[in-house]
């Protein structure tokens, strides 16, 4: 019989009532055993916040003004319909995401209304939460592997390999509910399946990463570009991002450097591309972007921008899985396979001032800093330790939040995405750089949602425009221009690090010095007339 949205939201609730990491395996488990077959993956996907598997391509691109429209009214039919199925959620998932063109805003509003409309207001509580990606309800990758494996009553440790080398935690699930222990023994990678990528832990210093590392680490370069994963097999090459999607027809230039380049018929490798310029500096974070989301003319960007490749890490070669040798060695293995002139610019050194020196010339090359990786580590796919380090420069701006969006799913009842300004100093006007509901606790976002109501100058379905008087710090990847801000500039990766509140609106960072940290990003960059060019 199929099982009812209902019984998902429950488990939900129950997942959400606990912080013992043992009853929510419990009730994972519990839950995944009542599953039939086609339902474990799309419910293992909802459990873990998100629609469609991680590296599924597709995305629904309902904006939050969408989902207050349709959930202003959820749950007032609720009792007169019949109940709804975690599959008939997943295909209506399915029809949003192929909703385009013409229309297609509309198709994706009645689509989404006919659902809630049906659902209870708790059920659509957790709905919202799959569709913006904000389940959080404690289901971490961890907690869900070990259910599974309880579920299917396999070896954890098989489960987990088997997830790191198909990359998806649905398909794991699936298999190992449905095909049993031998075939998640029997898991090994498999070429153009991407895996997911080793992950690095933040570090404050070099010398910290000195002293995890037992005095002595391989420092590269962290190039501001793109991270990679290049599949070939007797000719055939693939290309992956870093979130697992296919972009081999973005980048046909860094296909044939790896078709010419790298004379082996077999092979996974990683590295990073970056966007160069006429003067082979790299190019802004921006522009990269534009070839990875580029369909069309890709001939055109090919010539405007072309990129650069970086190799790092090689994880499979001629049949033979390498992540369980030492970096120091499968570096070594890299470097013949392709060659010094292809990689990344390294030192193994356990001198702090050498690595500093390091540091410096990757920051005037126009990168971000540093990599620093233990030369025993092994290679752990979509996992985040200290084996692995990132440490570059630090940039905050104070800046006043002028205006904040109703929360909805986890933060409903809460002013928790804040419009961050920046003042004219010829104006005197606060003007809009960026969002962000990153760097809070609960806590904060409740302390802070009474404060700008008594500061609201008007109000909208959505968002409560406020006076500019609260001052935050915020920290950010990078400062870019933006056509959809009348300040003409958009932080990246802004989050909140804490509230000034020793300085007042007339205190914060202003335009022009905006404008300046912005132009100060190309001292080291290239830059690149896109000539009318998307």
């Amino acid at each position: 019989m199929p099982t009812q949205f209902a019984r998902f939201a429950d488990l939900c609730r129950k997942l959400e009532s606990t912080t013992k990491r043992n009853e929510k395996v419990a009730y994972i488990v519990a839950f995944l055993r009542e599953l039939d077959n086609d339902e474990v993956a799309p419910a293992v996907s909802f459990i873990t916040g998100r629609p469609f598997p991680e590296s599924d391509e597709r995305v629904l691109d309902v904006g939050g003004q969408t989902m207050w429209k349709v959930h202003r009214n959820t749950g007032q039919s609720a009792l007169v319909q019949r109940p709804v199925t975690i599959l008939e959620i997943y295909r209506t998932f399915e029809k949003i995401s192929h909703a385009t063109g013409a229309g297609s805003r509309q198709r994706k509003e009645t689509l989404l209304d006919t659902l809630l409309s049906r659902l209870s207001r708790d059920e659509a509580d957790y709905l919202m939460r799959i569709v913006f990606g904000e389940m959080r309800i404690g289901a971490v990758e961890g907690v869900v592997l070990d259910a599974i494996a309880q579920a299917a009553s396999i070896n954890p440790e098989k489960v987990r390999r088997a997830n790191m080398l198909l990359g998806s935690l649905p398909t794991v699930a699936e298999q190992a509910l449905s095909r049993g222990a031998k075939t998640i023994e029997n898991v090994g990678l498999t070429l153009f399946v991407p895996i997911k990528p080793m992950l690095a832990e933040m570090a404050e210093s070099i010398q910290e990463v000195l002293k995890e590392h037992g005095g002595r680490s391989a420092f590269e370069f962290k190039y501001d570009g793109a991270r990679i994963q290049i599949h070939c097999k007797n000719g055939h090459v693939k290309v992956y991002s870093r979130r697992l999607t296919d972009v081999t027809d973005s980048v046909p230039d860094i296909v044939e450097l790896a078709r010419t380049r790298i004379d082996i018929p077999e092979y996974l490798v990683e590295g990073e591309v970056v966007a160069t310029g006429q003067d082979g500096r790299p190019l802004p974070f921006q522009d990269l972007m534009r070839r990875f989301r580029r369909v069309h003319e890709v001939a055109t960007m090919v010539h405007n921008i072309p990129l650069k490749l970086h190799l790092f890490d090689v994880v499979y070669l001629k049949g033979e899985l390498l992540i369980d040798i030492p970096y120091e060695k499968r570096w070594e293995t890299l470097t013949k396979l392709a060659g010094s002139e292809l990689m990344a610019t390294q030192v193994v050194t356990g001198d702090k001032t050498e690595a500093e020196r390091l540091m410096d010339a990757a920051i005037k090359a126009g990168h971000e800093g540093l990599m620093a990786k233990d030369l025993n580590s092994t290679y752990t796919p979509g996992v985040r330790g200290k084996k692995w380090f990132k440490i570059k420069p630090a940039e905050t701006l104070d800046v006043v939040i002028v205006a904040a969006d109703w929360g909805s799913g986890r933060r409903r009842g809460w002013l928790s995405n804040y419009h961050l300004g920046v003042r004219d100093e010829t104006t005197g006007e606060f003007l809009v750089v960026g969002k962000t509901f990153k760097g809070l606790t609960d806590q904060e976002f409740t302390d802070i949602t009474p404060k700008l109501l008594e500061l609201k100058t008007k109000e909208t379905d959505y968002t409560v425009y406020v006076k500019p008087s609260i001052v935050v710090q915020v920290a950010f990847n990078e400062i870019q221009h933006s056509p959809h801000y009348r300040s003409g500039f958009a932080l990246r990766f802004a989050r909140i690090t804490r509230f000034r509140e020793d300085k007042s609106p007339g205190d914060a960072d202003t335009l022009q010095r905006l404008s300046k940290l912005y132009q100060d990003q190309f001292r080291f960059k290239s830059s690149i007339d896109m000539g009318g060019l998307p």
